[in-house]
């Protein structure tokens, strides 16, 4: 009996494994051109920009993604105006972003991310919540969405996972998680 749950464990383990490192996570280390980050995204990204509306102040948010195993992986980023308050941009983003899910967060805790400016950690809101993703294709279909709301000097940083609540799994938000640097 020992053996055989020798072996399913192996077998478990092998097959987690695979997920992580599996063809449709083809994982890439990313550069934005115009911020200093870096990050590695599991297929090949798009970057698009926009102007985004932060409550009363109005900026350009360049977003890198990329879309593998039906989630959605993105580092959105913008600069802020000299005076802005940059801890009350981070809720609001988080709101909006949890709001754009009808959504519920069912964790959230700050995180330490890596900064290679004097080798500094910066403190995060990290947060995990579960919704509804709406579209023409997608239905009403439910969602998971784990994300990061970052600052440093005068940019702020929104770096999130979204999708299947049962075809996302922790390992996979780990690896895009922890590769976010602050440069």
């Amino acid at each position: 009996m020992k053996n055989f749950q020798m072996r399913w464990l192996i077998a478990a383990l092998g097959t987690l494994l695979s997920m992580a490192c599996s063809p449709q996570y083809d994982w890439r280390e990313v550069r934005s051109g115009s911020a200093p980050f870096v990050v590695v995204l599991p297929a090949k990204p798009t970057t698009l920009s926009r102007p985004v509306n932060l409550g009363t102040i109005l900026v350009t948010m360049e977003m890198v993604a990329a879309e593998a195993g039906g989630s959605t992986f993105a580092v959105g980023t913008a600069e802020l105006p000299e005076g802005a308050d940059a801890p009350a941009v981070l809720l609001m983003m988080k709101n909006a972003l949890v709001g754009n899910i009808r959504g519920t967060i069912k964790v959230e805790k700050s995180v330490n991310v890596a900064s290679s400016v004097n080798g500094a950690k910066v403190v995060a809101i990290e947060i995990e919540a579960t919704g509804i993703r709406n579209g023409n294709n997608n239905g009403n279909a439910p969602v998971w969405l784990a994300a990061r709301f970052v600052a440093q000097g005068k940019r702020v940083y929104q770096v999130l996972a979204l999708g299947d609540p049962k075809a996302m799994t922790h390992d996979v938000t780990d690896i895009f998680f922890t590769s976010f640097k602050l440069n």
